[in-house]
């Protein structure tokens, strides 16, 4: 069995699993029974490519209960139909040349982009910040301008 097969029998069982028929799938998925159908039987043919394909798996895996996310990068890896990077020119060049359709990046890319930064982030200002060092930078002014007459005009203080 291919894994392009394993793939789709993994989605139908589950589909299966959580009694979900290919009608209510459809009417859940907005995408019409037939071509639900040619997926469960692994013929992609008049499915449509990029942005839709990944749209109506994920759409199919949240219906299913499956990790949407996980589902589409399966799906993007298997089929060129939802492969981000596949497009016309890269299968006809493979076409050309008797080469797989697999595009290879020449630069080294980390795995994940997506992986949480171990940096601290930096704290952000208040909105009122910038409000408020204005009028203490201001009332510091008055008050050393004025400091030497306040203090003189007070009263002494008296101890009884």
């Amino acid at each position: 069995m291919t894994p392009q097969e394993e793939f789709v029998t993994r989605l139908r069982r589950h589909r299966q699993r959580c009694r979900i028929s290919l009608d209510e799938m459809a009417a859940e998925t907005r995408v019409k029974r037939e071509l639900l159908e040619a997926l469960e039987d692994n013929n992609l043919e008049y499915w449509p490519r990029g942005l839709y394909a990944r749209a109506w798996i994920r759409s199919y895996a949240c219906a299913v209960g499956l990790d949407p996310g996980d589902t589409v990068d399966e799906f993007c890896r298997l089929f060129s139909h939802g492969d981000r990077r596949a497009n016309s020119t890269i299968l006809g060049i493979a076409d050309i040349i008797a080469a797989p359709p697999a595009y290879r990046d020449e630069f080294a890319h980390r795995e994940d982009t997506r992986a949480v930064s171990t940096k601290a982030p930096a704290p952000s200002r208040p909105w009122h910040a910038p409000v408020t060092q204005g009028f203490k930078a201001a009332w510091q002014r008055v008050v050393t301008a004025t400091g030497p007459y306040l203090r003189a005009r007070r009263a002494p203080r008296t101890t009884l």
